[in-house]
């Protein structure tokens, strides 16, 4: 059965940094890209960043775009999403995501991903 775990979130003040982790298991195939979401109760989740099965190809919202790294050193290796200059407004629950049998996903939306992660909570205070 696959799953995907994150780890790292937490509390910090704006400014700060954090870095998120996502382990995938019970997937033998390399084939399967990979993304960031985020939510706040009462909104649509929202795409942060994706990275493609080779990890060459990053997409980032305008949102995120130039504080947020994603990376995926190999097909072993953890997802990673390194978030710095944090702002009181990305405060949510980030998911982690995985587009199961597909290299790669020309958009950062929900319905192109079929894993999902339990979520890990990040809060920043101004």
């Amino acid at each position: 059965q696959v799953q995907l775990v994150e780890s790292g979130g937490g509390s910090v003040q704006a400014g700060g940094s954090l870095t998120l982790s996502c382990a995938v298991s019970g997937y033998t195939s390399s084939t399967y890209a990979m993304a960031w979401f985020r939510q706040v109760p009462g909104k649509e989740r929202e795409g942060g960043a994706s990275i493609d099965a080779s990890g060459t190809r990053l997409s980032y919202s305008d949102s995120v775009k130039g504080r947020f790294t994603i990376s995926k050193d190999n097909e072993k290796a953890p997802l990673v999403l390194q978030m710095n200059n944090l702002k009181p407004e990305d405060s949510a629950m980030y998911y982690c995501a995985a587009a199961l049998g597909y290299a790669f996903t020309p958009t950062i939306l929900a319905r192109s991903y079929n894993r999902w992660g339990q979520g890990t909570q990040v809060a920043v205070s101004s």
